[in-house]
């Protein structure tokens, strides 16, 4: 009796640890997801993990894999792409396993880990496997044969064409969604698609990309409305239509055909009202869009013109200087401004032009860096350097004036017996830091809003023209990389300059 009782036991045992492990695998999925709804990316990243591994011991893929997915996304939101890789090559043994299991491939499952590498390497600019993941997608999606994994596909397809500058199939690719929209007549997905490729090219720097996506959604933005007006006008007069056919198909008498005929009368006036009311409101819409259209065209217009004007103002202003006593402080304010405004013209111009890089010694770039800038430090600064001996690729050159304008900077700001330091931090195969912090008075929070900004304010020249940091900053941008205060450092100023090579 009592081994009767021992089997029993571990037969309800055996079977209730699964129940449990997936309840508990559901329990932090639930967690992780209102922590990702709150932004709370650390703890939505540990439960997702949590979760992933719950399912992961249960060989339950279809719950597994989406976990591991967030947790992916959610390291490299964070630069941690070594860890975001090998959890999904986790997810794809888990995959392997369970379609061996069942002697079938999942499609579905394997095109969302494509897609989060897809992701990776297109943020760390690696062409080539952005572009072989991207054909992964294309073979899973072929091969699962669902109507939303196709628009993903495409909505993917054209901002990867985008990016690196194929538009004509980044065109062919939003054409094909495009139709597939209006087929679902599902039109605020398709621009949302617009919104997301505009915020991509944002987000890159890309003004040509911004120019032509601009100029696509307003096209959209047009067409959509023709299309809502005439589908309107097609279910109203579908309705007319019917009202007619009831007509036909009721009984003659007079009262019923009266009755049907006032009600089809009324029918037509309300589609007369609804028509007017509709092409009034079109008419407005496309005159909406085509001033849009053209203070887009202005706002080019007049960027151009800028270019040209900065570009000629300091060899105007060179005639003039050169007559002046070049000690006095005015003068060379003003030269260096003149300078200035022509680097600023220059790199804004050359704004799509990718600098070159080569492979260069990081430690040997800093201390030369640090070297140029002690002449500068008030006394009893400390400058240190910390930088490994290894390689990277940059443009030396270009960067220098970045780092020097940094360092030269905060020796300005940083008192006697301070400090000041200049780093070096490889995150990724594909991302690499540079970091000045000093321990000065740091940037007041009203004036961080217009750091990068040129022009922003009207000042003494003579205290700086405030322009080296928007230089910085589109300097930057040509080597694929941005220069940002880092604003949670509170001991003094801290300024990253992040690059992808």
């Amino acid at each position: 009796m009592k081994s009767y009782l021992a089997i029993v036991a571990m037969t309800i045992i055996c079977g209730w640890l699964p129940l449990a492990a997936q309840s508990r695998g559901d329990n932090l999925q639930r967690e992780a997801d209102a922590a990702l709804e709150q932004k709370e990316y650390v703890k939505a990243r540990y439960h997702y993990l949590k979760a992933y591994e719950a399912f992961a011991k249960e060989q339950n893929a279809d719950k597994a894999v989406p976990a591991a997915v967030n947790v992916s996304a959610l390291y490299h939101r964070e630069n941690y792409y070594k860890e975001a890789f090998e959890t999904l090559m986790g997810a794809e043994a888990v995959l392997s396993a369970a379609e061996t299991e069942q002697g079938k491939q999942r499609p579905g499952l394997h095109y969302p880990i494509a897609r989060e590498r897809h992701r990776m390497y297109m943020k760390l600019k690696n062409v080539e496997k952005a572009r072989e993941q991207l054909a992964r997608m294309r073979q899973w999606a072929q091969d699962e044969k669902n109507p939303e994994t196709d628009k993903d596909l495409l909505t993917t397809e054209a901002n990867f064409y985008y990016t690196f500058g194929q538009p004509d199939k980044g065109d062919q690719a939003i054409n094909q969604l495009i139709a597939l929209y209006l087929n679902d007549n599902n039109y605020d997905k398709a621009d949302e698609c617009y919104k997301t490729i505009i915020q991509t090219a944002t987000r890159t720097n890309n003004a040509r990309m911004l120019a032509r996506s601009y100029e696509k959604y307003l096209a959209w933005s047009d067409s959509i409305g023709k299309v809502r007006a005439a589908a309107e006008y097609a279910r109203l007069n579908a309705d007319y239509e019917a009202a007619k056919q009831t007509i036909e198909e009721r009984d003659s008498s007079l009262t019923a055909k009266t009755a049907i005929i006032v009600g089809l009368i009324a029918l037509a006036a309300l589609l007369a009202v609804a028509l007017v009311m509709l092409g009034i409101s079109l008419v407005r819409y496309i005159a909406t869009t085509k001033r849009q259209k053209k203070a887009i065209n202005t706002a080019k217009a007049n960027n151009e013109m800028k270019s040209r004007f900065i570009a000629n103002i300091s060899s105007q202003m060179a005639p003039t200087l050169d007559t002046l006593p070049q000690n006095l402080p005015a003068v060379k304010a003003l030269k260096g401004f003149a300078e200035h405004i022509q680097t600023l013209s220059d790199q804004e111009n050359a704004i799509d032009q990718p600098l070159p890089t080569e492979e260069d010694n990081v430690a040997d770039f800093c201390q030369e860096a640090a070297a140029r800038v002690e002449p500068l430090l008030r006394p009893e600064v400390t400058l240190s350097v910390n930088a490994p001996k290894m390689s990277a690729r940059i443009n030396a050159e270009a960067l220098a004036g970045i780092i020097d304008h940094l360092l030269s900077n905060a020796a300005e700001y940083t008192p006697a017996g301070g400090k000041i330091t200049l780093e070096f931090k490889k995150r990724g195969p594909h991302n690499i830091q540079f970091i000045v912090t000093d321990s000065g008075p740091g940037i007041a929070p009203e004036a961080r809003a217009d750091l990068f900004k040129p022009f922003a304010q009207v000042r003494d020249l003579t205290g700086g023209d405030g322009l080296g940091l928007p230089i910085c900053a589109v300097t930057a941008a040509r080597m694929n990389g941005t220069v940002r205060l880092d604003e949670e450092y509170v001991h003094g100023a801290r300024f990253i300059v992040e690059l992808h090579p």
